[in-house]
């Protein structure tokens, strides 16, 4: 089978590697002709350090589209409108596959709604806890695929070192992909104070909460939340020295700001994009999210941190199970 993925981050290559490793033809896009320069002529991959690009890349975005049976996407997601927008035809592709985490800020859209925007096509979204790093160095991974041609591209996707379940949740399996980020960085801000474990532990939990009241909106099956895609997801975004997310609020805790931390990384913290949407769609649909609403003060209010904290521990009293 061919496939084309649609950026050549840590996450895009290391999922191109994985495809021709189990015995499929891989062509990548990559936006810049320096990252193709090194893929081709240099076989280097330059957000994963040691790893060997075992497929080839091109710059030229309807090449990639014209050569697949299936598209990956593996951009953030406020540039996956702007780049859908370049391809001119869909020839033979069968499918899309979302390897994307986040929602749209201008229009609030999930990746699904803004693929629609541009073609039918069966939709697919991969996601659990799955940082690129470890699954180019082949460790044990499991996740969650939900949409179309489900069956199929789980026998094309699994082998020793890579697990995939089927759902039927594109809703839950997007959202909680989407939301884990913005608490990531909640969890990194308590790292950054350092020994905060029992305040680390209750966020976490909180933090599923929040994300089942949030799916709500959507008609997510609450199960979801407590698989691959959620809970799993949220605990390897939440501790992982990988995660650019848990990274990002550490370094907000240990005085850096937002600017300067953007200007200072390479790669995307999504969560950061993602909150303003959470916070805005929260807002039109009335429901209280607690910890979404700090951290987008912390990030966008520049409210101080600890404080943040301290007004999320005086919040009414509730039930735990409430939602």
């Amino acid at each position: 089978m061919k496939f084309g993925v649609i950026g050549a981050g840590s996450w895009g290559c290391a999922f191109a590697n994985l495809l021709v490793e189990n015995s499929h033809d891989v062509l990548v896009w990559a936006r810049r002709k320096e990252i193709v320069h090194e893929i081709n002529s240099l076989k280097k991959i330059s957000y994963l350090n040691g790893i060997l690009p075992l497929f080839k890349a091109t710059n030229n975005i309807q090449e990639v589209v014209d050569f697949s049976d299936y598209l990956i996407i593996a951009i953030p997601v406020q540039f996956i409108r702007e780049n859908l927008a370049k391809i001119s035809g869909w020839k033979n592709v069968k499918g899309i596959i979302n390897l994307s985490k986040g929602l749209e800020i201008k229009t609030l859209k999930r990746v699904s709604e803004i693929v629609r925007d541009f073609v039918d096509l069966p939709y697919t979204v991969l996601s659990g806890p799955s940082h690129a790093e470890e699954v180019a160095e082949k460790i044990p991974t499991a996740v969650t695929i939900a949409g179309g041609n489900t069956s199929e591209l789980q026998k094309f996707f699994s082998n020793d070192y890579f697990r995939v379940y089927t759902s039927i949740d594109v809703a839950g399996v997007e959202i909680s992909g989407a939301l884990k980020n913005v608490m990531a960085i909640a969890a990194g801000i308590l790292d950054g104070f350092g020994g905060w474990d029992n305040a680390k532990a209750a966020l976490m939990t909180r933090a599923l909460f929040e994300m089942i009241k949030f799916g709500k909106i959507f008609d997510a099956d609450e199960r979801t939340f407590f698989g691959l895609s959620g809970v799993g997801d949220l605990m390897v975004t939440c501790n992982s020295r990988h995660s650019r997310n848990r990274l990002l609020g550490e370094f907000i805790a240990k005085g850096k700001t937002l600017s300067e931390i953007v200007k200072s990384s390479k790669m995307v913290a999504e969560g950061m994009y993602t909150v303003k949407a959470v916070v805005n769609i929260a807002s039109q649909q009335s429901i209280d999210m607690p910890i979404s609403k700090e951290v987008y003060k912390i990030l966008y209010e520049n409210k101080d941190p600890k404080i943040s904290m301290l007004d999320l521990m005086r919040r009414p009293l509730k039930e735990e199970w409430y939602i």
